[in-house]
């Protein structure tokens, strides 16, 4: 096999490691184990009313937008890509939250996963139950 070919073989196995090492949608969350007290406590108080309005997706959270017009990006920073917009009253279905840029004093975002996956700050999406896991 020539070098070319291995070289080409190397870069497409790396490209589909690192793809796969950041797409949301096969994070290992060990959701039944290793919660923070936090949120373990939080999810505890408030997981028999969750369980019974969403058993579709036990992995995902609920929240509601508060903002007039929320914009919905591709990076957990004010700077990034729009991908989408969501409006004020819409419910949302969030998978995880991070750290990110502050926004009017909260630096926390949420990866939201209604179609598309987009960030929101949670600075304009109210909680509906528990906190959302971290990412």
């Amino acid at each position: 096999m020539s070098l070319r070919s291995r070289l080409s073989i190397t870069v497409a196995a790396g490209a589909l490691l690192a793809t796969a090492a950041v797409t949301p949608a096969v994070a290992n969350d060990d959701w039944n184990g290793s919660q923070s007290s936090s949120q373990s406590d939080s999810q505890s108080s408030s997981r028999g009313d969750w369980g019974q309005h969403h058993q579709s997706n036990p992995r995902l959270y609920k929240g509601v937008v508060t903002a007039s017009t929320l914009r919905l990006r591709s990076k957990p920073t004010t700077g990034s890509q729009v991908i989408r917009y969501a409006y004020q009253g819409e419910i949302v279905s969030i998978f995880c939250k991070t750290g990110g840029q502050n926004v009017d004093g909260n630096h926390l975002w949420y990866l939201l996963t209604d179609g598309t996956w987009a960030w929101g700050a949670a600075r304009y999406i109210n909680n509906i139950g528990p906190a959302p896991r971290w990412c």
